[in-house]
């Protein structure tokens, strides 16, 4: 490996070590890694903002919320992946 390769794993490392030291024990009880849409809700409901309507369905749970997330991301991922081999592939042909 060159030494250029090995610096920048050194630093690779360094930037996913870092905060773990930093943050070592805290967590949402102290404020930290909470989401920036939980707090947007707060300010939101703060102001008396009613909702004009509501969800027709909503999840039964948090985990099937996020699997359905994760399953509308593979199906968006699939399709840019498809459109650029596609002009890709188109390329190499003409």
């Amino acid at each position: 490996m060159e030494k250029r390769h090995i610096i920048m794993l050194i630093i690779v490392a360094f930037i996913c070590i870092i905060p773990f030291l930093l943050y070592n024990g805290l967590g949402e009880e102290q404020g930290y890694f909470g989401g920036a849409d939980d707090k947007a809700s707060q300010i939101i409901e703060e102001t008396g903002y009613k909702p004009w309507f509501e969800p027709i369905w909503e999840p039964p749970s948090g985990e099937i919320e996020s699997l359905l997330f994760a399953v509308q991301a593979t199906i968006g991922a699939l399709i840019i992946g498809y459109v650029f081999g596609y002009y890709k592939g188109k390329q190499k042909t003409a």
